[in-house]
């Protein structure tokens, strides 16, 4: 080959676009419980502001000694016309200046995610308020999404991530002993890390 001809290759193989690994855009996680591990990804391209928080309080390791202290069946939910099957997840308690900001919720109708089997979603009072709180779906819950019912402002919840393995583990801490909505006792976090970190 000519070295001019090589140079020319050279050039053409430049302006050929490199594919993006697939996994760009998603971060790994495992969420070690006392009842074992749940891995999953989250999808900071679709919820870069939701990711980015969640993984502020993973960084800070604010969920060692966390906790999933809340379980929504069928059964515990009486006074909701729309059902869901969730379980809820804390950072441990710490002083009100030891966290992070609220953040704004990002919409299902602005990321595309929606609340399918296995979905990690941020749980919220108002709008733009979510914190560390976060839940776990358990079965698709389209009533979560914005526009759905459950919530009656309508908004919805921000969809951020979703299970790779571990869902067995969900179905039990859902299935723990509870009374009413509440786990008894609480399901310990012993911390959520990156998965690529030890």
């Amino acid at each position: 080959m000519t070295f001019h001809r090589f140079a020319t290759v050279a050039a053409v193989l430049l302006l050929v676009p490199v594919a993006a690994p697939a996994q760009s855009g998603q971060v790994a996680i495992v969420i070690s419980t006392e009842r074992g591990e749940i891995r999953a990804v989250l999808d900071s391209a679709n919820a870069p502001i939701t990711v980015t928080n969640f993984l502020r309080y993973v960084d800070a390791r604010l969920f060692g000694n966390g906790a999933f202290h809340r379980t929504v069946t069928p059964d515990n939910q009486p006074r909701d016309s729309v059902k869901i099957e969730v379980i809820q997840g804390r950072a441990r308690r710490t002083s009100p200046d030891s966290g992070f900001a609220p953040i704004l919720l990002e919409r299902t109708s602005v990321t595309g995610l929606r609340h399918g089997d296995g979905v990690l979603s941020m749980a919220r009072s108002g709008p733009n308020s979510a914190t560390s709180a976060f839940f776990i779906t358990i079965g698709a819950q389209p009533a979560l999404d914005e526009g759905g019912h459950r919530n009656l402002d309508g908004q919805g919840f921000a969809v951020f991530g979703r299970v790779t393995s571990g869902m067995d583990v969900v179905r039990m801490i859902q299935q723990a002993p509870h009374t009413d909505q509440n786990l008894t006792p609480p399901i310990v976090i012993r911390g959520i890390r990156r998965a690529a970190s030890r």
